[in-house]
């Protein structure tokens, strides 16, 4: 090859990187929020279990919309938490997520079921919501009666739902990512792509799931049962072969 075509070849492949390069910059940041592996969130209940996995999860670099019946204080948590946190209202933030995570008080349940209804039909929902019978009173008993996991499966009629986040306290959840994969995270669900859509998010947060059932075992998905508390990933296994 002649010296000219050599250096019409190098000058013309300088052009397309100096191009590329420009490009690429010229992009505003939120161009490239939604690169793979990345997910938005929308949260819908910003209490203590919502706020501490919702910061789990924008520290490994999802977007997050927190949301509650008090859109001020979601606005000032979000002011705090960095660019990729946002807040809403419930509707916005079940509009924003690609996936959502439900922590409300149960009786709130049937409400936001109807509500929401339009945007959760086909979604993946990872549902932390217990039914507590002194809180919660004849609903939280006849959810508990008849399985957390079967209960909120009427009550967002069309979702994908995986139980997670239930059985274990909020105080540890903000620095599980400490002991990454130590502690495992029961889960619920019958949807193979919600599992394995939570099954990620779960471990970015710094738990291992472990997948016991379908919903009907998500009855064992509260405090006070066998799988209650914070097991190894194996002890989870072990006590889930126990259950019926």
């Amino acid at each position: 090859m002649r010296n000219s075509d050599v250096n019409t070849n190098l000058r013309r492949q300088f052009l397309k990187n100096t191009v590329a390069t420009a490009v690429m910059f010229a992009v505003p940041p939120s161009t490239f929020a939604a690169a793979p592996g990345k997910t938005k969130i929308g949260i819908i209940g910003s209490g203590r279990v919502g706020t501490a996995i919702g910061t789990a999860w924008l520290k490994a670099g999802h977007e997050v919309m927190f949301s509650s019946t008090n859109l001020e204080k979601n606005k000032q948590l979000a002011a705090t938490l960095g660019p990729n946190a946002k807040a809403g209202t419930p509707r916005e933030a079940a509009a924003f997520g690609d996936v959502l995570m439900i922590s409300v008080p149960y009786t709130a349940m049937p409400s936001l079921g109807k509500e929401l209804a339009d945007l959760i039909k086909g979604k993946i929902i990872i549902d932390t919501s217990n039914p507590i019978a002194n809180r919660d009173g004849e609903m939280g008993v006849a959810a508990r009666e008849k399985g957390a996991g079967l209960a909120s499966a009427e009550y967002l009629p069309g979702a994908r739902i995986v139980r997670a986040f239930n059985a274990i306290g909020a105080a540890r959840m903000a620095v599980a990512a400490q002991d990454a994969g130590k502690v495992g995270m029961p889960i619920a669900g019958e949807d193979a792509k919600a599992i394995e859509v939570a099954s990620a998010l779960i471990r970015d947060v710094g738990y291992e799931p472990v997948l016991v059932g379908g919903y009907a075992m998500g009855k064992y998905l509260i405090p006070g049962t066998p799988l209650g508390g914070e097991h190894s990933p194996e002890e989870i296994k072990k006590i889930a072969a126990t259950l019926k």
